[in-house]
């Protein structure tokens, strides 16, 4: 059958009609008439971030003679920048708002649904064709022609179906908020234990210990305890290729770059063995957290240009690990880097840092803590970016193809 979706709920078989934008919007308008003063609120449109307010300041006239009040449950956009996608639904909360002229608002007919449309909106169609309909160079040049945005064509099935779809969809995105607050949450837990479980301003203690321990923290240079483990790879061992990234750490060279990357005629033997249990870093991006723990159990390969080294038996390195993700190693980064047009921080820079160190069973007990929370945030970021993926699918299967 045509013009019905790939993936559809049980019970609904009739093919989806298609309308143009235009029969099934209503231009709703509700100016105000008066200039106002004081505190009033002013809806902005932005392509990411939907309806937010801003606030002019108490007592500042505001020039309302071309506004409008925001109604709930409207689909309005932005004609300017409509191009980027500049569209949302109000909801109750945007009611009362002021808006300029430039933000047209729209009612539904009976037979469309807002929740339904909020989804359909996304189809990437339709976002081709709001940019084919926004005419000109770029910003504030290009104006969407509301008459040829109406002109668009969209498949509507019945509505008792178009509110299943909505409300599938709205709970797959509470669940996406859901798991994306809880790791905001978690983060923010792990910043806050991060500060108070290693001693700050000149303590000799942390804020937070566990029972049964007690004493002061020794100072160590990591001179002292860490040593340069990195060693050319002068008999080109067949050795898999790593890189260290930002967010990720440690991670094969081919996730980091297409199949056609920079290895692949690249002479090995320039590049430094690491061998399971060792740090590596860029000197040049470790001010914004390139620094990678290789955990695996065969030597692998990174680029000369990193930094690797090892750490003493007394000293555990997922300890160290949290220690250079805390608020306290930046410091010293910031203090020891070295250049001109481009700021370094070699090795023999990372060996002049100090740091606090408890006994090594209480370095244990702190690095169990914060992997604990560590795992968390990954639970929940995970499960997010799992859902994302469902949302996605969903998105491109429960919609008919639309001709436009």
């Amino acid at each position: 059958m045509v013009n019905v979706p790939r993936i559809r709920f049980k019970h609904f078989s009739d093919a989806w009609e298609q309308h143009k934008l235009g029969d099934m919007l209503d231009r709703y308008e509700d100016p105000v008439e008066t200039p106002h003063d004081g505190y009033e609120r002013i809806g902005i449109r932005s392509h990411a971030k939907g309806v937010f307010h801003s606030y002019v300041e108490p007592g500042k006239e505001l020039d309302t003679a071309k506004m409008h009040r925001v109604a709930a449950d409207k689909f309005i956009l932005n004609i300017t920048f409509a191009w980027e996608h500049a569209v949302a639904i109000t909801e109750e909360e945007d009611a009362g708002t002021l808006v300029s002229h430039r933000f047209p608002q729209f009612s539904f007919h009976k037979d469309l649904k807002s929740h339904f449309f909020k989804f359909l909106m996304l189809d990437r169609k339709f976002r081709e064709y709001l940019e084919l309909c926004s005419p000109g160079g770029a910003g504030r040049n290009r104006v969407l022609n509301i008459n040829d945005m109406l002109k668009y064509k969209i498949n509507v099935p019945s509505v008792e179906e178009q509110t299943k779809i909505g409300e599938y969809f709205d709970n797959l995105d509470n669940l996406i908020t859901l798991h994306q607050r809880k790791s905001d949450e978690t983060k923010t837990l792990k910043k806050y234990m991060l500060q108070k479980m290693f001693p700050q301003n000149g303590e000799r203690v942390p804020e937070i210990r566990f029972a049964g321990f007690t004493g002061d923290w020794e100072q160590r240079k990591f001179s002292d305890f860490t040593w340069n483990a990195g060693k050319r790879n002068s008999q080109n061992l067949d050795l898999d290729p790593y890189a260290v990234t930002n967010d990720r750490g440690f991670i094969r060279q081919n996730e980091a770059h297409d199949e056609f990357g920079y290895m692949k005629d690249v002479d090995r033997k320039a590049y430094n063995i690491v061998m399971p249990n060792s740090f590596a870093y860029n000197p040049a991006r470790i001010n914004v957290g390139s620094i990678g723990y290789y955990e695996g159990t065969e030597n692998v390969i990174v680029s000369s240009l990193y930094e690797v080294f090892q750490t003493a038996d007394y000293v555990d390195d997922r300890f160290l690990w949290h220690w250079f993700k805390s608020d306290i190693f930046p410091k010293w980064i910031e203090r020891l880097q070295e250049g001109s047009v481009r700021l370094y921080f070699y090795y023999d820079k990372l060996c002049e840092c100090k740091m606090l160190m408890p006994s090594l069973p209480e370095q244990r007990k702190i690095a169990v803590t914060l992997d604990e929370i560590d795992n968390i945030i990954t639970l929940h970021q995970c499960k997010c970016d799992e859902l994302k993926s469902v949302k996605k699918y969903m998105l491109g299967n429960m919609f008919p193809e639309n001709k436009g």
